[in-house]
């Protein structure tokens, strides 16, 4: 058993950011699926919280999440779409409305944007988390810097504050 620097139990901290972190990877690929199959909010929430969250398919474990994370981003971003769009098209260059952007990164956005309006998260935590999931899906492209560099201008937006 692994345990912390102090010599305690395992370090419950990490367990519970890397939760966080996977529900966060799970919100983009829940709202991915939604625009792309038409799916509900609650038949996406059910079939992720069923069979995604610490599955295995294939010999390969699936991440647990941060259920309620997971469902909050969600509902805000679903909520709070139009505003957090409309934050998101501000960001880009004029000539690229969210409609034309990748629908992965649209999905991204959305959950980030919901994250960045709708919580107490400080926006590096934020952009830090999405940038990471925009290197997972884009590994060898320029999407992780379009990422940060988006995310920057709707936290700024958001939380100017906390700048």
């Amino acid at each position: 058993m692994s345990t912390d620097s102090n010599g305690g139990a395992p370090n419950k901290g990490l367990q519970k950011r890397q939760k966080k972190s996977a529900a966060r990877l799970y919100a983009v690929q829940a709202l991915f699926q939604m625009e792309h199959s038409g799916q509900t909010f609650d038949a996406v929430i059910v079939e992720f919280l069923d069979h995604r969250f610490g599955a295995t398919y294939d010999g390969d474990e699936m991440a647990e999440g941060n259920a309620a994370l997971f469902r909050k981003l969600l509902e805000d971003a679903v909520n709070h779409q139009a505003v957090i769009d409309q934050m998101t098209d501000r960001a880009l260059v004029a000539k690229w409305p969210i409609s034309r952007i990748d629908p992965t990164l649209r999905g991204l956005f959305r959950s980030a944007g919901a994250e960045l309006t709708q919580s107490d998260t400080p926006p590096k935590v934020v952009i830090s988390e999405y940038v990471d999931i925009a290197r997972a899906f884009f590994p060898d492209g320029k999407e992780p810097k379009f990422v940060n560099a988006v995310l920057d201008h709707m936290a700024h937006e958001a939380k100017p504050e906390a700048f």
